[in-house]
């Protein structure tokens, strides 16, 4: 069965997007209802950083149509450690924030890595049997963005297919571009969106996405971000895959 492609951003409070991606005089206690009815799912990367109590939660699915979905960045307390096999009492409290409370709006989560942390078995393996199967009842999908080059390696994959967690791709210069089948959807964060392009990407390479997640949509659910390179452009992007979608 074909699974859905939900195509969004990271976050959706941003100056340069008033006036453009947002309209001129929106309250900005509006710009999540309004970014949430032309994209089909948002990166909430404001978790990486601080931590939410679940009335937050709450109002932000409240605030969101029914089918849209978040995406939730993991804490940088869980990730950012000298041992990730350590990191229990950190992901409890990232998870103790409430967010169940975003309901059948909670998409995936992603545990993003330093640049600095290279791959080793047994502490990744460690890693991943803590990562919880649900929270609140809610099931749970995880996934991993890796950005160290020694993490191109076929037993980090076997490790990652073996507890149904993504590998996150990433289109990005300095980061290895991993696209391996690991779980039963995909994650993709398309970070080189270039100011000189109205749609951010040229149409040739959104055509390429399109294709692309497609593809990734015949094993089932597919996450797609427009993420950092010339934010500004990255609502226009993302709309125009939607549409080629």
């Amino acid at each position: 069965m074909t699974g859905r492609i939900f195509v969004g951003v990271g976050g959706w409070s941003y100056a340069p997007w008033r006036g453009t991606f947002y309209p001129k005089g929106l309250a900005q206690r509006r710009e999540l209802d309004h970014a949430s009815r032309r994209l089909g799912s948002i990166e909430i990367n404001a978790t990486y950083y601080s931590s939410f109590k679940p009335a937050t939660f709450a109002k932000w699915r409240a605030e969101t149509p029914d089918g849209f979905v978040f995406a939730v960045k993991a804490s940088r307390y869980c990730v950012n450690r000298r041992n990730l096999g350590e990191a229990a009492d950190s992901i409890a409290k990232f998870f103790a924030q409430g967010l169940e409370q975003l309901g059948d709006r909670l998409g995936p989560i992603n545990w993003q890595f330093r640049e600095t942390q290279k791959f080793d078995a047994a502490e990744i393996e460690a890693f991943l049997r803590l990562l919880p199967r649900e929270t609140g009842g809610l099931p749970l999908r995880h996934a991993l963005e890796v950005r160290h080059p020694s993490f191109k390696d076929p037993a980090f994959y076997d490790l990652a297919r073996r507890r149904g967690v993504a590998v996150v791709f990433a289109d990005h210069a300095d980061f290895p571009c991993i696209d391996e089948a690991t779980a039963d959807f995909a994650y993709a964060r398309l970070m080189r969106t270039r100011e000189d392009a109205e749609t951010g990407y040229a149409p040739s390479a959104l055509a390429g996405w399109a294709e692309r997640a497609r593809k990734w949509a015949a094993r089932g659910d597919v996450f797609i971000y427009f993420i950092a390179g010339a934010k500004a452009r990255n609502p226009a992007a993302a709309q125009a895959l939607i549409e080629r979608l």
